[in-house]
C-alpha cells in the first residue's frame, strides 16, 4: 500500500512535530506501507525520509525541477521523480495513493490538503484522508470543517471524508477503519 504523506519543509518548528513524524515513519516502514512525499530533505518532510529509510522503508519523492535545482531534494531516497510544476507533483502524488496522511504544515500542506478534501467531495478521489492533529494543531481546521456542515456549506456526510488522529499509532487504524467513499458522493456535494 502506497501512503502519500503530506508535511511542511521548514526546519524551525517544534521538537514535538519531528519526534511525531520520526514515529509514524518508523510505524510505516515496519508495518511495510511505501511513502510517496514531496521529495525534500528539510524539516518534516527530511524527518519522514530518514526515519522510513533507517528502519527498511520505502521512499518515493516528487518535486518540482525548480526544488531540485535549489537542493531542496533528498538524495538518498528509494525513487525520485521530476516534475515540471507543483500542480504535475500533486497529480501524481494522487494517480499513486492508496491513502492520504496530513502532517502539521504550512501553506502548502493545508493546500494540499484541501484540495483532496475538495476532490474526495466532489468523488474524484475516494480513498481515505487521515489529518495527524499533533498536540492540538489542526484544532482549528477541524471547527471550520465542522463550521462548513453546521452553517450548510456542506452535508453532514462530508465528515465521514476524513479521519482524525491524535497520535502516530492511530494512523494506521484511521486508514484501515476509513469509511467507504465513491464517485457518487459527488449527487450530494452541491447542496440545494
Amino acid at each position: 500500500m502506497m501512503i502519500c504523506i503530506y508535511c511542511a519543509s521548514s526546519s524551525k518548528v517544534q521538537q514535538k512535530y519531528f519526534d511525531a513524524t520520526a514515529k509514524l515513519g518508523r510505524l510505516l516502514a515496519e508495518n511495510r506501507y511505501d511513502v510517496i512525499y514531496g521529495g525534500g530533505r528539510h524539516g518534516l518532510m527530511g524527518c519522514l525520509a530518514d526515519s522510513m529509510l533507517k528502519y527498511g522503508g520505502t521512499v518515493h519523492g516528487i518535486i518540482p525541477h525548480f526544488m531540485k535545482e535549489v537542493e531542496w531534494a533528498h538524495d538518498q531516497l528509494s525513487s525520485i521523480q521530476l516534475t515540471d510544476t507543483l500542480h504535475e507533483r500533486k497529480a501524481e502524488f494522487l494517480k499513486n495513493a492508496d491513502a492520504i496522511v496530513a502532517l502539521p504544515g504550512g501553506c502548502g500542506t493545508l493546500e494540499e490538503l484541501m484540495e483532496v478534501i475538495t476532490l474526495k467531495r466532489l468523488g474524484l478521489f475516494t480513498k481515505p484522508i487521515v489529518i495527524l492533529n499533533t498536540d492540538g494543531y489542526y484544532d482549528p481546521l477541524r471547527q471550520m470543517l465542522e463550521r462548513c456542515v453546521v452553517e450548510n456549506f456542506m452535508d453532514k456526510r462530508h465528515l465521514l471524508m476524513w479521519s482524525w488522529a491524535e497520535e502516530p499509532e492511530d494512523v494506521i487504524p484511521a486508514i484501515i477503519g476509513a469509511p467507504d467513499w465513491d464517485s457518487g458522493a459527488i449527487s450530494f456535494a452541491l447542496q440545494k
